[in-house]
């Protein structure tokens, strides 16, 4: 894995910001009582650096601070982990330049990512640093000095607002979720087909199509989709499905529907793929969605 300074140019960083939303607040040890700009910058990346949410959280403003805490583990994880350009926690080196600057070096399992300071700016009570990634662009973090400490403010041309990129993180994993449920919807029609291309028939449920044993695969474990969709479950959705009763047994067609598992944290919407394999879906506050429901535009309906 290498390091992904790309992030840091302008141009990106709002993804970035975005995406971060989902990291912890760094250790408490060293906080807010640095000396300096350059000093506090250097402690904020060593605790993204080290994953260590609670001392992180002390170099974020009063609002932002509260605002990652309250954020989900997994949420904070992310946050630092894009803050310091590695996936898995690490251990720092610190040292200074011929220029007196600092260089902070983030020594992770898989890969070492070297963060080196320029001149700090100050005026009153705000400060600019300019950081460079090694063989990268340059960006330039903003602090402001608050009850006697240096803290976050910004991060190239982006202010640091985590109460309303936390909005936008939450909305996009419910974006996410929700994409993960028309493919899981999408994975079991063409499983229950090739049951019937197998077989000879319909399943009776999905747990038939579960995985079976090495060189056992049979109508009761016709190892086509994994446990959990088998249990009819996944990606913060649960997932039914249902013979459509036909005149005869080669007719039979099938329905499925997805809901998610707790409305309004793990998806709003609900989708339904009728008998004529057309996905439906709307907001049916978490109860089972049907074909009189909108259908899914084209580029999100499970190929035919």
């Amino acid at each position: 894995m290498t390091p992904r300074p790309a992030i840091w140019t302008v141009v990106t960083l709002w993804i970035l910001i975005a995406a971060l939303f989902g990291a912890a607040p760094p250790s408490a040890a060293q906080g807010s009582q640095e000396s300096g700009p350059a000093a506090a910058l250097s402690a904020a990346l060593t605790a993204a650096c080290r994953a260590d949410q609670a001392h992180f959280a002390n170099y974020l403003t009063p609002d932002n601070a509260s605002a990652f805490r309250a954020l989900p583990e997994e949420q904070r994880a992310a946050f630092l982990a894009r803050f310091s350009l590695t996936d898995e926690a690490g251990k720092t080196l610190i040292s200074t330049d011929a220029q007196n600057h600092t260089v902070l070096r983030c020594e992770a399992p898989q890969v070492t990512v070297e963060f080196r300071f320029g001149d700090v700016r100050t005026s009153e009570n705000l400060a600019f640093i300019p950081v460079t990634v090694e063989a990268s662009q340059q960006t330039e973090f903003g602090l402001v000095r608050e009850s006697g400490g240096w803290r976050l403010l910004s991060l190239g041309l982006v202010l640091l607002d985590i109460p309303q990129l936390s909005k936008q993180w939450a909305q996009k994993r419910e974006a996410s979720r929700e994409d993960a449920a028309l493919a899981a919807l999408s994975a079991l029609k063409d499983a229950v087909e090739t049951y019937r291309r197998a077989f000879g028939k319909l399943p009776e449920s999905l747990a038939q199509l579960g995985p079976a044993p090495k060189d056992e695969i049979s109508p009761d474990q016709a190892s086509l989709v994994d446990e959990h969709l088998a249990a009819g479950s996944g990606g913060g959705y649960h997932f039914r499905y249902r013979i459509v009763p036909a005149a005869e047994q080669n007719d039979e067609k099938f329905e499925l529907a997805a809901t998610p598992d707790d409305y309004g944290k793990t998806g709003r919407r609900s989708f339904f793929l009728d008998s004529d394999g057309k996905v439906h879906g709307a907001d049916r506050h978490g109860s089972v969605a049907a074909a009189d429901d909108p259908l899914i535009e084209a580029e999100k309906t499970p190929p035919q």
